[in-house]
């Protein structure tokens, strides 16, 4: 998919203030790029790159961490160890109970591709995140919401897994509002909100973090404006550290939230 000409684009032009054009400021077009390769009506694009680079990250640091195990762990095997721990009695036994340990490394992997997902957003040259595309949440989500009802089919049937996410005990007149209420939760608004969540924090962070570099390259030629693109360039390190934060924040959200429905998935009122 080709896209039309960018702030990234109008900047390597030269543009800054006093050059007679206006502020190039990001918007959708940034979230599109141009096909690295393509093969008939399928277009790998640098948000595919950076998800296979990603994983392959992944892949590799816990295979170096884990092939030489050591009883006293060191260096790597230490910290991959403190992030399976970290997994397992932080999120899935709290939230899932005695079955958890099963999807320790389900929850695991969830966790860490997020997070160095979201990471490449900082990342010089990568310089984006991948789940700022909904299709990277979503088909997560997807895959959430497969192991999510193919457990509570298995453990309470359809029918009945409906029925136990109604609460008990409220007057009967309530239940008119309840029952759909609770049934459109399950079946919509959590896979909804779930993927919505992590793209919509990735997408606003990114468009924040963009629009003050792209600032602060705008102001930095014109004298008075050297002054605003220091400010600018304070904003860029503020909002870089914030946006760390907010990174690995929004991988362990999806994944506790993974984990609660897993546990649902098992027994009404887990």
């Amino acid at each position: 998919m080709s896209t039309t000409a960018t702030a990234s684009t109008v900047l390597a032009s030269g543009c800054h203030l006093g050059s007679g054009c206006g502020f190039p400021a990001p918007s959708l077009d940034d979230f599109y790029f141009r096909p690295i390769f393509s093969i008939g009506a399928f277009h790998f694009t640098k948000p595919m790159l950076l998800a296979l680079i990603c994983s392959g990250i992944i892949c590799w640091f816990f295979y170096y961490a884990f092939r030489r195990p050591k009883l006293v762990p060191r260096g790597a095997q230490n910290v991959g160890e403190i992030g399976y721990l970290f997994i397992r009695d932080q999120i899935a036994r709290p939230m899932i109970g005695k079955s958890g340990d099963g999807y320790v490394p389900f929850l695991f992997s969830l966790f860490f591709f997020i997070w160095v997902m979201n990471l490449m957003e900082i990342i010089p040259i990568a310089q984006f995140p991948a789940t700022s595309k909904y299709a990277f949440p979503l088909s997560i989500v997807l895959m959430v919401y497969f192991t999510y009802w193919y457990q509570a089919i298995k453990h309470q049937g359809f029918f009945g897994f409906l029925k136990n996410v109604v609460p008990r005990g409220v007057p009967k007149g309530v239940y008119v509002i309840l029952v759909p209420v609770e049934w459109l939760r399950v079946l919509f608004i959590q896979p909804f909100t779930l993927s919505i969540r992590l793209f919509a924090n990735m997408f606003a962070g990114h468009m924040l973090l963009a629009t003050f570099m792209i600032a602060t390259w705008y102001l930095t030629s014109a004298s008075i404006g050297a002054l605003f693109a220091a400010g600018s360039f304070v904003m860029v390190i503020v909002l870089t550290a914030f946006e760390m934060l907010i990174q690995a924040l929004q991988a362990y959200i999806f994944t506790i939230l993974t984990a609660q429905y897993i546990g649902e998935s098992y027994s009404a009122g887990h």
